[in-house]
């Protein structure tokens, strides 16, 4: 038999022992901030119906959807006249469902199906994988998982402040210390584009506005020329360009200022101002937050501040964003449920933490103790040790053989098991165990209450 060419699709990862102890790390520090905050934990199912997933992510978002293709012969219904007529044609007849983009379209879903028992404001948390069929590249995956916190039924600010301290605490907890939070506004960039001369099309001028942190002005220049936007457009939103500021800037100020008269905009300046009032009671959040007017985030139904989070001085692009959307849930026919939540990309923040060089003293198993195996007749005692251990909340293992001291050992080290316990025959006469630290090499004998104890 000929042997397969094993792989994995592009844009997919596996991850072995040590990985996982690093991600399941990641998981359960964001998980303890969002529970802190009062955030309750939900699951939704990874496919959908295709018609709940499309038209929320702009026409961009919806080609990178993974379709599911219907079960049997789901080519029966289809005639040469779909073909011709396209593939948006066509595919009705051959998927109805398909796999998750992200978490927020499933979880408006699932307040206008549950809204007569949920208790608003509605916090949740989720932390699972979506699938996306984008070109895979560092830091862009096909199947990623998100932790996202969302709070439903409140168009209070106070949401957006939280979710700053959060983005906060979690960096704070994974010991990453250098990074902004980048926040804008989508009223403000509609007021830009009106203000500017194209009132309505501040979606395209945005996307454009989106890839200043990859190419030049100049660029971004070229494409709105290509757009159909005018060179007065152009040379008047190049003069507003204000770069990342701070909000308590002279820079900042002055954009203000400049666009007072624009209602739409101005509206969106008087909650980012909000904002930062609140915010200001905790400078050390604060200090962290930038204003960044090209920050315009692809997702279409975001309506209110928007907002990224970003590590500075390597390679990994944002680990964190989101805003609010007020309208999300009147795509399902029902009004006046509004929404903001944020998201962390769990393989973005642990490639993050890779590159920070975090995670190679991470142990590639979860025990703390290795308990050496002698003789095989003394099996039923180690069991028994291992049980007492295991009962006083310590993680530990027996090695399943009695092979030579070194190569358990070795074991113990290769996983990077800090402890070793060792009960010969002598110990086990003298009733004592022996405690070896592996990292330093120092050992005691010593009794079962008093091992129990050091090891806890």
């Amino acid at each position: 038999m000929a042997k397969e060419n094993l792989s994995i699709p592009r844009g997919t990862r596996d991850f072995g022992p040590q990985q996982m102890m690093v991600r399941n790390h990641i998981f359960s520090t964001i998980r303890s901030v969002f529970e802190r905050f009062g955030f309750a934990p939900l699951e939704t199912p990874s496919m959908e119906n295709l018609s709940v997933l499309t038209g929320k992510y702009g026409d961009e978002g919806d080609q990178l959807i993974y379709k599911i293709l219907n079960s049997g012969d789901f080519l029966s219904e289809v005639k040469p006249e779909d073909v011709q007529n396209g593939h948006k044609a066509m595919l009705r007849k051959v998927s109805e469902k398909a796999l998750r983009y992200d978490l927020t379209v499933p979880l408006a879903r699932y307040v206008v199906m549950n809204r007569n028992t949920l208790t608003f404001p509605f916090k949740r948390y989720q932390m699972q994988p979506v699938w996306r069929a984008d070109r895979p590249s560092f830091g862009r995956y096909r199947e990623f998982y998100q932790c996202d916190a969302d709070v439903v039924g409140t168009k209070s600010l106070i949401c957006e402040v939280e979710i700053m301290q959060m983005i906060a605490e979690v960096m704070e907890r994974l010991e990453i210390k250098d990074y902004i939070i980048k926040i804008n506004h989508r009223q403000i960039l509609a007021g830009l584009a009106d203000f500017c001369g194209a009132p309505g099309r501040e979606a395209e001028m945005s996307v454009s506005l989106d890839k200043l942190d990859k190419v030049e002005w100049k660029v971004v220049a070229d494409e709105l020329i290509q757009k159909g936007f005018s060179e007065t457009f152009v040379q008047k939103l190049e003069q507003l360009r204000t770069g990342i500021i701070s909000f308590l800037s002279a820079d900042f100020q002055k954009l203000k200022e400049e666009m007072k008269s624009n209602e739409l905009a101005a509206k969106g300046f008087a909650d980012l101002d909000a904002i930062v009032n609140l915010v200001s009671g905790f400078p050390e959040v604060l200090e962290k937050m930038r204003f960044d007017l090209s920050l315009a985030r692809g997702l279409s139904y975001y309506s209110g501040p928007i907002f990224e989070v970003v590590p500075q001085g390597v390679k990994v692009g944002s680990i964190s964003g989101g805003g609010r959307y007020d309208e999300l849930t009147s795509v399902f026919g029902v009004d006046g449920i509004p929404g903001v939540g944020f998201s962390f990309g769990i393989d973005r923040v642990y490639d993050l933490l890779s590159e920070l060089g975090k995670t190679s003293a991470m142990p590639s198993s979860a025990s703390k103790v290795l308990v050496v195996q002698f003789d095989e007749n003394q099996v039923p005692f180690y069991l028994s040790l291992l049980s007492t251990l295991r009962k006083s909340g310590i993680s530990c293992e027996l090695y399943p053989e009695a092979a030579k001291l070194k190569k358990q050992f070795a074991y113990a080290d290769a996983k990077q098991i800090p402890w070793v316990v060792v009960a010969g025959e002598d110990e086990i006469k003298e009733n004592v165990l022996t405690l070896k630290d592996l990292g330093t090499g120092t050992q005691k004998k010593m009794g079962l209450l008093e091992l129990v104890e050091k090891l806890r």
